[in-house]
């Protein structure tokens, strides 16, 4: 006796059709599970045995033998255990249903029968719908992240009975109905604000700069000035989330098992900050069966890495594949996962090893040599992909004790917005979106300067001891500048303020 079972199974962040094809046969009773199941899956013999039985059905007393196809590609996670148990029950002729094969079926069980909430309902909805398969049943905790994907019928079921009485006929369940429109408007509110910051003008103005510009951004400053508050707020003033980048965010969130409860879409972008300890595998995802790291989490949104010299140089290392090509690939033996990591870089650290080298009003007590080797544990590679340094001074108390002013979020994000449409027209035919992304060669074709900006460039790398790689990067920020300004040309103020934002190439600090 067989039967057949639509499912759907997920790699990286794609979902894929895979057919449950369950057998019994004569023999010894005994349950088989083959199609290159993992550990996860292998385990659902038992899971799906107990239940069956205190589901209120039989359990066959057979060689039960259960494939999963394309038996070539690897199976993972407890999502199988609902086809596994429909399959069992329709090929032992418990259940008779006449529609079993328009919908697939994902979820995994409990001993009671009762489902659980599985990763990847997105992915797997997308799937069917490419596939031309009319309906998704899975958990109800996933239904309406599933629901968001139009033309796909996503009935939500709490346990195998409700998903055996749906398909037989004995149990009606409404399909769920989710507009991703409105879905998207209800979770696109950002909690923090830049009026909230009180203080640090001239940090606000580079964080907007560099989010009109996609530019990465360090901050140096000591304890308790600001750094981290502000760098949490700067999501708020990035252009909003699309949704086509929404539905991407949510897929690789929902794929690592973090999409928020009752969320299902991501209408705000992520921010992420993970502790100096963490590994090269925690960052850029790893695993014998890939996960997506921080810097995919980050996908669409702000990677923050605060105390970045704490952090292991060679994990830092790491991020210069992601930081380039906007995803990382993470290879094994047997096969390879790509995860989409497009995410603005944004760095903070002390100035020297006690925190208070550029402070005016505590006294440092590190030597030249510690203060040059606490800057040195950042790679030139790294500090290659930064374009913005910007200084993070203490708060007086006058700041402190006075009311928050300056703009809020709404009001510097429409500048920002205006930034970003004017370096999406000039730089629509290279397929690029932002200044950041520019090559040597566009910079000379975008970034020519007046003869009175060429002087000011050339004394500033000569008295200001700036790097030869500062220049390309001064340029890239003054064209990003002039476009919040609106201009068409870059000008000496411009530019000026550009140079000001390469505290790291300085001769002090080297």
């Amino acid at each position: 006796m067989l039967a057949k079972i639509q499912s759907v199974g997920v790699y990286g962040i794609d979902a894929y059709p895979v057919e449950v094809e369950v057998d019994l046969s004569g023999g010894l009773p005994t349950t088989v599970v083959v199609g290159l199941p993992d550990l996860a899956v292998k385990e659902s013999r038992d899971r799906v045995r107990a239940a069956v039985l205190n589901s209120g059905y039989e359990f066959p007393q057979k060689r039960t033998t259960i494939n999963l196809a394309p038996a070539d590609v690897r199976k993972e996670g407890p999502s199988f255990d609902l086809p596994i148990a429909m399959g069992i029950l329709g090929a032992s002729r418990q259940l008779a249903s006449t529609t079993l094969e328009k919908y697939a079926l994902a979820g995994e069980l409990a001993l009671d029968g009762g489902l659980r909430a599985v990763r990847g309902a997105l992915s797997m909805a997308m799937a069917c719908r490419e596939s031309s398969i009319e309906g998704l049943i899975l958990p109800k905790a996933n239904a309406a992240e599933a629901a968001v994907v139009q033309d796909v019928e996503v009935i939500p079921v709490e346990s195998l009975g409700d998903a055996v009485g749906f398909l037989s006929g004995e149990l009606e369940i409404e399909p769920v109905k989710v507009s991703p429109e409105e879905a998207f408007e209800r979770t696109s509110e950002y909690e923090r604000d830049f009026s909230d910051v009180r203080g640090q003008e001239h940090v606000k103005r580079a964080l907007v700069v560099a989010a009109a510009g996609g530019h990465n951004v360090i901050m140096l400053g000591p304890p308790g000035s600001g750094k981290t508050m502000l760098a949490m707020r700067l999501p708020s003033v990035l252009p909003k989330l699309a949704l086509e980048e929404s539905l991407e965010t949510t897929r690789v969130h929902s794929v690592a098992g973090l999409l928020p409860p009752e969320t299902p879409l991501m209408g705000t972008r992520p921010f992420r900050s993970p502790h100096h300890t963490i590994s090269e595998a925690g960052l850029v995802g790893g695993g014998s069966f890939p996960r997506p790291g921080e810097v995919s989490l980050a996908h669409n949104g702000v990677l923050f890495l605060d105390e970045l010299p704490e952090f292991n140089r060679r994990t830092l290392e790491v991020l210069r594949q992601p930081l380039e090509q906007g995803s990382v690939t993470i290879a094994r033996a047997a096969s390879s996962v790509t995860y989409p990591s497009r995410m603005m870089l944004v760095c903070a650290m002390n100035p020297c090893p006690c925190g208070y080298y550029t402070d005016p009003k505590r006294e440092c007590r590190c030597t030249t040599t510690q203060v040059r080797n606490y800057i040195s544990r950042i790679s030139g590679p790294l500090l290659d992909r930064i374009d913005i340094h910007v200084e993070v001074p203490s708060i007086s108390y006058k700041e402190l004790s006075g009311n928050p002013s300056g703009p809020s979020s709404k009001d510097l994000r429409e500048d920002v917005e205006r930034a970003r449409a004017a370096q999406a027209r000039r730089l629509a035919g290279d397929k690029l979106l932002t200044n950041s992304q520019m090559s040597s060669k566009l910079i000379r074709r975008h970034c020519r300067l007046s003869s009175e900006c060429s002087n000011l460039l050339r004394q500033a790398m000569h008295e200001l001891g700036l790097s030869a790689r500062a220049h390309d990067k001064i340029l890239k920020v003054a064209r990003t500048i002039g476009d919040l300004d609106g201009a068409e040309e870059i000008r000496i103020e411009h530019l000026s303020e550009a140079i000001q934002y390469r505290s790291l190439d300085r001769e002090f600090w080297r």
